[in-house]
């Protein structure tokens, strides 16, 4: 390994954590709200929908992963869906629709009052994540925007704004995956203690 390849793995990780720090300073109360909102549909028999463009979109199918299977702990699978997942439908409305229905018509098709809507976006600013939260606030939704940058319109509509106030795209990146971390450990927990309460 050169030293040029060194310092740069060393720049980035001291980016990210400095990131993560600045995120912490101010943001562990947005968290908090997401993951409750989150718990407390699920125990109620709701169900999450996430989605997003590129790396966010992967980045909801990762969050409805541990829903659905298990983040640390064994517990009954939770009720989410990613809507970045079913190529066939992906590729359907975009191509009868156009590209900014994509996630409304699906928010539309499966979300009901008292799901939550996870919309995920680095730049606040996706068209098609903003429709598809508006979308879900018409149908009585809980809404979270995870955003980066100022967050956008996005971010100032929906009823939850995470936001990692930072410029650069990869590094909203990795602290939305830690951010999405946290909510599972709390939704977790939460879960647990309402079954020990049944």
């Amino acid at each position: 390994m050169s030293a040029e390849q060194t310092e740069t793995i060393r720049a980035i990780l001291r980016e990210t954590v400095s990131a993560h720090e600045r995120f912490a300073a101010s943001g562990l109360a947005s968290v908090a709200a997401a993951a409750d909102a989150i718990g407390r549909a699920v125990i109620a028999g709701r169900k999450v929908l996430a989605f997003g463009n590129g790396g966010s979109a992967s980045d909801a199918e990762h969050l409805v992963a541990e829903l659905v299977g298990r983040f640390e702990g064994e517990r009954r699978p939770l009720p989410a869906v990613a809507l970045t997942a079913n190529s066939s439908v992906v590729t359907a409305i975009s191509n009868d629709y156009g590209y900014e229905p994509l996630f409304v018509r699906q928010v539309q098709a499966l979300g009901a009052s008292g799901d939550v809507a996870v919309g995920i976006s680095t730049s606040g600013k996706s068209r098609n994540v903003e429709a598809a939260l508006d979308a879900a606030k018409a149908l009585g939704m809980v809404t979270v925007a995870l955003t980066g940058r100022d967050g956008g319109r996005m971010g100032r509509d929906a009823d939850i704004h995470v936001n990692v106030a930072e410029q650069s795209t990869p590094r909203i990146q990795e602290v939305h995956r830690t951010i999405m971390h946290a909510m599972c450990s709390i939704v977790e927990r939460q879960l647990a203690r309402a079954e020990q309460r049944v």
